[in-house]
């Protein structure tokens, strides 16, 4: 059997701004840093073939960035038409190097990442094979937590019947935000949650890189007592010397990671030592490609594994990690696609649909504010 050579014919990307129904803090907006995040801008990218096949991918920004993406996108796209979607690994050097002039990292792969994963998304659907079983999965669900009813623009007590929601439908551990200049309300707010969810129900905790080294260790011997799942980002993300000694002077389980925006980054961070679980984020770190060497990587050094957001992405990546991983649920992104996911039992199933398994929305067209084709429609 021969196969018959395609090649990418269309590229349309897109960037829509989805608004939040609240404005939402964590501790960058209590000291200052930050104002409220109100809306996410999000980068798609619609990948046709010659031979029908489609794909669809997409990266993200939070509070600034997203038009940047969009516009990066727009300068390398070209470069796909023409191009076999099957040499996504030539694809990537291609486009990373037709836009290296402004470095290798940060927006730059931020924008290829959403190309990348409609070309992963594509390559699944051809095979009729969803992402995860395309790529080698492990496992058919991966276990869950909840962040999105944990900001610390919520009261305690919409906190805990937020988690108390997220039990019921069937989502297994909660995370809550802390790094307020108040410890002692940091330490009030994890008290009121774990006495209302009970000792058995894993509970996370996460500073947001808002502690210095002495804060970070004083409060991580004081959340000892609440027996943390892990404590998320108690440092500045490039601290890996700082996050080393923390993690090994406390008993509790430090994760961090999301913040980094390339492979090379997190070298640093799992040579130093800086962690027990590792929270990369693939649409930051430049798509699945990059994000996959990343996985072999952790896996290489015995960390555990924790992504970061993109629960419709990411899904896919945990099931197929050698470790028992987490992936965290949002539900902000649901108006943006047709499907939904089961969470179930405390763990999240992967879904049965090929490719990643989701359909941009009409809400989602509806909040595209710029499109921009490439290629013959």
């Amino acid at each position: 059997m021969t196969c018959t050579p395609d090649a990418v014919r269309h590229v349309q990307l897109s960037t829509a701004t989805l608004p939040l129904a609240t404005p939402i803090s964590d501790a960058k907006v209590f000291t200052g840093r930050q104002r409220p995040m109100t809306e996410v801008v999000f980068l798609f990218a619609e990948i046709t073939t010659a031979q029908g096949h489609a794909g669809l991918g997409f990266s993200y920004s939070k509070r600034a960035g997203g038009p940047a993406q969009y516009a990066h996108a727009k300068e390398v796209a070209e470069g796909l038409i023409g191009e076999d979607p099957n040499d996504i690994a030539r694809i990537y050097d291609k486009l990373l190097w037709a836009g290296a002039s402004v470095g290798r990292s940060g927006v730059a792969t931020q924008a290829l990442a959403a190309i990348d994963i409609a070309l992963w998304d594509l390559k699944a659907k051809r095979a009729g094979l969803p992402l995860a079983k395309l790529l080698g999965a492990r496992r058919d669900s991966v276990r869950t937590y909840n962040t999105s009813g944990g900001f610390l623009n919520a009261s305690l007590e919409e906190v805990t019947e937020r988690a108390t929601r997220s039990l019921e439908e069937g989502i297994g551990g909660i995370k809550i935000k802390v790094g307020l200049p108040d410890s002692r309300e940091d330490l009030r707010r994890v008290a009121g949650v774990r006495e209302h969810i009970g000792p058995d129900v894993p509970l996370m905790v996460d500073a947001n890189q808002q502690w210095d080294r002495a804060t970070a260790l004083r409060m991580g011997r004081r959340l000892e007592e609440f027996d943390l799942t892990w404590i998320e980002e108690p440092l500045d993300a490039y601290d890996a010397e700082g996050h080393a000694a923390l993690a090994a002077a406390l008993d509790t389980p430090v994760a961090t990671g999301e913040m980094l925006a390339s492979v090379a980054e997190h070298v640093r961070l799992i040579e130093a030592r800086a962690c027990d679980i590792i929270q990369p984020d693939c649409p930051r770190v430049g798509g699945i490609t990059p994000f996959l060497r990343l996985l072999a990587l952790a896996d290489h050094h015995g960390l555990d594994l924790a992504p970061h957001f993109a629960m419709e992405i990411h899904l896919h990546l945990a099931a197929t990690y050698a470790r028992e991983p987490w992936v965290e649920h949002f539900d902000w992104l649901d108006p943006l696609f047709d499907e939904r996911l089961e969470t179930q039992g405390g763990r999240m199933l992967v879904p049965d649909r090929p490719g990643l398994g989701v359909s941009l929305s009409g809400q989602a067209r509806a909040w595209t504010t710029e499109t921009a084709g490439f290629g013959r429609a």
